[in-house]
C-alpha cells in the first residue's frame, strides 16, 4: 500500500537513480559501444544482462543490511554515515577524473547470445555496485523498523526499471547519441558536474 511517507522517499530515490544512470559510467558506455559496433539488438541484449545483475546486488544488500538493522539500530546509523562518506568520495573521484567521453567504434563484433551473459557477469562481478547500493539504498527506506527486505526489493525494482528504459533508449538511439557527443565536446563536462552534484546531494540526504 503506497502512503505519503513512502512516496516522499521513492520520488527522490527515483530522481537520483535516473540522474546516476544517465551519467557517463561504464555500463551506459558499454551499452552505447555495443549498439554502435554490433547493432541495436546487441545493445538491447547487453542492457538486459546488465539490468538482470541488479537483482543479485539488491539481494546481497537487502538481506545483509536487514540483518544489521534487526541486530542494532546504531550499526545501521553507522552504515548510513559511511554510505554518505562513500558518496562524497565518489563525487571527489568524479571531480578529479577526465570529463571526456571516449567511444570506441572499432570493437570486434560479438555474437548476440553471448552479450547477455557478458553484461550479467560484468555487473554481478563488480563489487563496486554492491558497495554503491549499500551506500545508496538504506537512506531511502521509508520504514527502517518494518520489513526492510521488502523495501529493499522495491528500491531495487525501481532502480532496475529506470535502468531498463534508459539503457534501452541508449541502445535504440546509439547512432544519434554518438554523433551528438562527437559534435558537443562539452557534454562530458556537463554530465560530469551533474554526477558530482547528485552524489553530494544524495550523501547529504542520507545524513539528514
Amino acid at each position: 500500500m503506497i502512503n505519503l511517507v513512502m512516496l516522499l522517499q521513492l520520488i527522490p530515490f527515483l530522481t537520483a537513480s535516473i540522474l546516476l544512470t544517465l551519467s557517463p559510467g561504464p555500463d551506459i558506455i558499454y551499452v552505447l559501444v555495443q549498439s554502435i559496433s554490433n547493432g541495436k539488438k546487441a545493445g538491447i541484449i547487453t542492457m538486459l544482462g546488465l539490468v538482470s545483475g541488479i537483482v543479485i546486488h539488491t539481494t546481497l544488500v537487502a538481506f545483509g543490511v536487514s540483518a544489521i538493522i534487526k541486530a542494532s539500530p546504531i550499526l545501521f546509523t553507522i552504515i548510513k554515515i559511511l554510505g554518505a562518506l562513500y558518496l562524497f568520495y565518489l563525487a571527489y573521484k568524479v571531480f578529479k577524473s577526465d570529463s571526456s567521453i571516449a567511444i570506441g567504434e572499432n570493437n570486434p563484433p560479438r555474437r548476440s547470445r553471448n552479450l547477455f551473459g557478458q553484461g550479467f557477469i560484468m555487473n554481478v562481478l563488480n563489487p563496486k555496485v554492491t558497495i554503491f547500493f549499500l551506500a545508496f539504498f538504506p537512506g531511502f527506506l521509508w520504514e527502517p523498523e518494518v520489513n526492510t527486505i521488502y523495501q529493499f526489493y522495491i528500491l531495487g525494482f525501481l532502480f532496475m526499471l529506470q535502468a531498463f528504459f534508459i539503457f534501452g533508449g541508449v541502445a535504440l538511439l546509439a547512432g544519434r547519441i554518438s554523433k551528438y557527443l562527437k559534435r558537443h565536446r562539452n557534454s562530458g563536462r556537463i554530465l560530469k558536474w551533474t554526477q558530482i552534484i547528485v552524489f553530494v546531494a544524495i550523501g547529504f540526504l542520507i545524513l539528514i
